[in-house]
């Protein structure tokens, strides 16, 4: 049964209140208010937003207006709209009433430029090159056949190449995946397969070999690996198991040539087999300062014991390292390590990040509670800007336990990061050190979304000076606790 809130925004959003409609689209993608994830409702609800909003700048502009078109693409409520459209599972929207939109506007964000463009450029690459989805390929050829666009098929898989190789070469969340896609399309004719298909079968190391030198990525490092003496990678998930016993050095160097080759096809495992072969002491190349760079690259290409070994190499030299914030470099690598599973990642991200992820327990969890109820009933209760912001900084107090300083003080747009939240308010309490909270739950991170839109409309000097935020904070509390504490105990 579909929860009273949710009910509500429906209401909204069927009566044309583009917020609502947003916000419908957003629990349809995110699960809220108990909604089942539906990607394709979620799409359709961002398509009458993205009209509406159009419908009311025309309006606003006046039909004569020679540059409306251009305008329209390019105003910030429209980009708001493109951008939320980038997170929605395009494939999971294939033959719903509303994929033609999404598709066109995929590739309208695709080629803009706006950090949204990267996700649209991703999810299209993936869509139209990925061999695993060869069946969906094929609808979508037909599909765009039936839509007058025949030929078009190839020409935008050769547009997705483009997007691929400029992922790969850049630094963006999608970097990684990218590289792994562009690996799985290198070719791979009959005599490869044969030869590797003999040396999986057999151990036919003249094989393995051959394939090696015909440029076969995984040949390269597997002979590498047994060069090395590294023990044998497993051919699905392609992570080093171990390191063997001594080597001549004239089998090492044999070993990084071999290395070398798939490192620069963007193997992270090999990186990494480079990185352990430099700092062998029998090997004439040894050097620490180019272990350290090929520990780094598989850091970077995704491969989980080198992101845990940088981090903790980070942590332990942090009062060496120059950062803003001591210890924020050395917890996003050991937090990437500890998504992929490095069991030692957990206890040292626990000495780095505080962990804060029941605020039913924190001070601020009656406020906050209330000041969501104000929210969701803004119409209702007519509030002001300033205390909209107020609301929004309570739940995060909560959120995240933050004190009464931090609440009062801290950049809400600043204070997220991938995965966590820096809380600095050094500008006005230069003796209050910095925290690093994890993000461990999706409601901490709907609440920074929500916080985050909601300030990046306002102006910067809107909340004033420290005396003017406690003043408001007093009425503001004080409301909300005269308002809805009645409600409270009469649930």
């Amino acid at each position: 049964m579909a929860s009273r809130e949710f009910l509500k925004i429906l209401q909204s959003a069927r009566m044309g209140d583009v917020s609502a409609q947003q916000n419908l689209a957003s629990a349809y993608l995110t699960g809220a208010f108990k909604t089942p994830i539906q990607p394709a409702n979620a799409l359709i609800w961002l398509e009458k937003s993205y009209f509406s909003i159009q419908n009311q700048l025309l309006s606003q502009l006046g039909s004569s207006d020679t540059e409306i078109a251009g305008f329209l693409d390019t105003s910030p409520e429209v980009l708001d709209i493109l951008e939320q459209i980038s997170v929605v599972p395009l494939e999971g929207t294939f033959n719903s009433p509303a994929f033609s939109f999404g598709w066109e506007s995929f590739w309208k964000l695709a080629e803009a430029n706006m950090d949204a463009s990267y996700a649209a450029q991703w999810q299209l690459s993936e869509l139209l090159l990925s061999p695993s989805k060869k069946d969906l390929q094929s609808e979508l050829s037909a599909w765009l056949l039936r839509q007058g666009d025949g030929d078009g098929f190839l020409s935008l898989q050769k547009k997705a190449k483009d997007f691929l190789f400029g992922l790969a070469d850049s630094e963006t969340p999608f970097t990684n995946s990218a590289k792994e896609l562009l690996i799985q399309l290198q070719p791979k004719d009959e005599a490869l397969s044969s030869l590797w298909n003999a040396w999986l079968s057999d151990k036919n190391e003249a094989a393995l070999i051959q394939a090696a030198e015909l440029g076969l990525t995984i040949a390269k490092l597997t002979l590498g690996l047994r060069l090395a003496q590294f023990n044998e990678v497993d051919s699905a998930a392609k992570d080093v198991i171990g390191v063997g016993g001594g080597k001549s050095n004239a089998s090492l160097k044999k070993a990084a040539y071999w290395l070398e080759l798939a490192a620069k096809d963007g193997d992270r495992d090999a990186w990494f087999a480079l990185g352990e072969i430099y700092r062998r002491p029998q090997f004439s190349g040894y050097n620490a300062a180019e272990s350290d760079h090929c520990f780094d690259r598989a850091a970077d290409l995704g491969h989980p014991v080198a992101q845990f070994r940088r981090g903790a190499n980070l942590w332990r030299k942090r009062e060496k390292v120059e950062e803003k914030v001591r210890g924020l470099q050395a917890s996003y690598w050991v937090w990437q390590a500890h998504q992929q599973g490095v069991p030692e990642a957990k206890e040292l991200l626990g000495k780095i990040l505080e962990n804060v992820s029941n605020p039913k327990e924190n001070d601020w969890f009656e406020l906050a509670t209330f000041a969501e109820r104000a929210l969701n009933n803004h119409a209702e209760h007519k509030l002001d800007e300033e205390w909209i912001l107020l609301c929004h900084r309570l739940i995060i107090a909560n959120q995240f336990n933050l004190s009464k300083a931090e609440l009062l003080l801290c950049e809400v747009g600043q204070l997220q990061h991938e995965h966590c939240v820096v809380v600095d308010i050094r500008h006005e309490l230069p003796k209050i050190l910095p925290r690093l909270i994890q993000i461990d739950t999706t409601q901490q991170r709907r609440s920074l979304l929500a916080a985050g839109k909601v300030f990046a409309g306002s102006e910067s000097d809107l909340e004033g000076n420290l005396r003017q935020r406690r003043y408001r904070f007093d009425r503001v509390t004080e409301w909300l606790t005269a308002t809805f504490s009645q409600d409270q105990t009469v649930a």
